[in-house]
C-alpha cells in the first residue's frame, strides 16, 4: 500500500507522533510477542513478522485511507539518546463526532511517562483538528495499568459491562469510560495507592493475589469469622480474589485504601488494614483483622497506628489530610477496643446493632475515634 501523505506529526519536545514506518515492524513484533500485551489485547498469540509488516505496511495506512482509524506510531529517545519505536496510538472514527481511544506499548518504554504525553498529543488533535465532541475508552476488567492511565487524562468511569469485549473466542468483562471535548483532562475523583509504611515489627504494603492464600486462611479463623460476621463462609479462593480485586477498586475511585500487614523478614501477609469511607479532607473508618499466627504480638497495634498516621499527613506530603480517623468495635470484643486504645483513639459512645457478628446476629458496638491534632505515638507503657 502507498503510505498516505497527509498525515501529521506531532511532537511535545519528548514524544513524537508519526506514521507508521516499513522499519517499525521488528518493533511491532517485539511488542506483540510481550506477555502483558498478550493478556489484555486481542493480538493472536502467533503473532509473526508477516504479520507485523501487514499492520505497518497495511493496517495502519490503510485506516487512514479510507478514515476508519487514524492511527500513531509513538517514538521516544532511549536510554543511548537514540529515537526508537514505543508503540501505537490511534482514534477508531465512530461517526457523529465519536471516536473510541486505543493505545498500546512496547514494553520498553513502559513506567517513564512515554504513553501519557503520546496520548495527550493524539486527544488534543482529535478533539482541535479533528472536531470531535466525545472519546470512548474500553479495557478488559482487570487492567489497572490502562485504566490508571485513562483516569490520569480525565476519563470517567461510566461502566463495567460483563461479558462485552471479545478476546480470542470469549467474551471478556469490561470497564468503560469517556472523554468529553469541554472535560478538563486530568483526574476527576482522586486514585488511592497503598504507601509502603515501615514500622518496628510490620511493613505495610500493597495487597496483591499473591496474598490470596493467606487471606484465607485468615477468613476461616474462628476468632475472625466470630467477630467479623460480614465475611462470607464458606471463605474459599474464589472470594479472596474477588476481595482483592475490589480493593483496588475502592483505591481507584477514592473509597479506600487497604494495606497488607506483612512480616518484614518474609514479607508474608500476617493480616490486613485499611482506611474505608473516605470523606476526602474529612475523615475515614480505621479497621483490621490478623492472621492468627500473628496474634499476642503487637502487630496490630502498630499497623492501625502506622494506617492512622498516614491518613493523617497531608495530601501535599503524600498522606491522606483526614482531620478524623473513626473506628467501630463490637461490645464484648475487649481485645480490639484494646488495639484501637493502645493505637491512639478514645471511646466517644455506643451505637446499638450497629455491627454484624457471626451468624449475621447484630451487637452493639463501642466508637472511638482521634482527631489529627490529638494523634500522636503513645508512650512505651502502651505498646504491647
Amino acid at each position: 500500500m502507498r503510505f498516505p501523505q497527509d498525515v501529521p506529526t506531532l511532537r511535545d519536545g519528548a514524544v513524537v507522533l508519526r506514521p507508521h514506518r516499513p522499519e517499525d515492524a521488528a518493533g511491532s513484533l517485539e511488542q506483540c510477542h510481550d506477555p502483558l500485551s498478550q493478556q489484555w489485547t486481542t493480538v493472536p498469540l502467533d503473532y509473526t513478522r508477516a504479520d507485523a509488516d501487514r499492520f505497518v505496511r497495511h493496517a495502519m495506512p490503510g485506516g487512514w485511507v479510507d478514515e476508519t482509524e487514524f492511527a500513531f506510531a509513538v517514538e521516544a529517545v532511549d536510554d543511548s539518546g537514540a529515537p526508537r519505536f514505543s508503540g501505537t496510538v490511534s482514534l477508531r472514527d465512530e461517526g457523529e463526532r465519536r471516536a473510541e481511544i486505543a493505545y498500546g506499548s512496547h514494553p520498553w518504554v513502559r513506567g517513564r511517562g512515554v504513553m501519557e504525553r503520546a496520548l495527550r498529543l493524539l486527544l488534543a488533535w482529535g478533539f482541535e483538528e479533528r472536531g470531535l465532541e466525545t472519546v470512548i475508552w474500553w479495557a478488559n476488567r482487570g487492567n489497572w495499568a490502562s485504566r490508571k492511565l485513562a483516569w490520569r487524562l480525565g476519563f470517567s468511569i461510566e461502566g463495567a459491562p460483563r461479558h462485552w469485549l471479545p478476546q480470542r473466542g470469549v467474551l471478556l468483562d469490561s470497564w468503560v469510560g469517556t472523554l468529553l471535548a469541554t472535560d478538563p483532562r486530568e483526574p476527576q475523583t482522586p486514585w488511592y495507592d497503598a504507601p509502603r509504611l515501615t514500622g518496628s515489627q510490620v511493613v505495610l504494603r500493597t495487597l496483591t493475589h499473591d496474598d490470596a492464600d493467606r487471606v484465607v486462611e485468615g477468613c476461616l479463623d474462628p476468632e475472625t469469622m466470630r467477630w467479623l460476621g460480614q465475611i462470607p463462609q464458606p471463605y474459599t479462593l474464589d472470594l479472596a480474589h474477588a476481595f482483592i480485586e475490589s480493593r483496588i477498586e475502592q483505591q481507584a475511585t477514592g473509597q479506600a485504601v487497604t494495606w497488607t500487614v506483612a512480616d518484614p523478614e518474609s514479607d508474608l501477609l500476617v493480616g490486613l488494614v485499611n482506611l474505608f469511607d473516605i470523606q476526602r479532607g474529612a475523615d475515614a473508618e480505621v479497621g483490621y483483622w490478623i492472621h492468627p499466627a500473628a496474634r499476642g504480638r503487637g502487630v496490630a497495634t502498630e499497623a492501625t497506628r502506622l494506617a492512622v498516621r498516614h491518613g493523617f499527613i497531608p495530601e501535599g506530603d503524600g498522606g491522606l489530610g483526614l482531620q478524623r480517623v473513626r473506628a467501630v468495635a463490637a461490645v464484648g470484643n475487649a481485645a480490639s477496643r484494646r488495639v484501637l486504645e493502645k493505637a491512639g483513639l478514645s471511646v466517644q459512645g455506643h451505637e446499638r446493632r450497629l455491627v454484624t457478628l457471626e451468624g449475621g446476629v447484630r451487637a452493639d458496638a463501642v466508637i472511638l475515634d482521634v482527631l489529627a491534632e490529638e494523634f500522636r505515638l503513645p508512650p512505651p507503657s502502651l505498646i504491647e
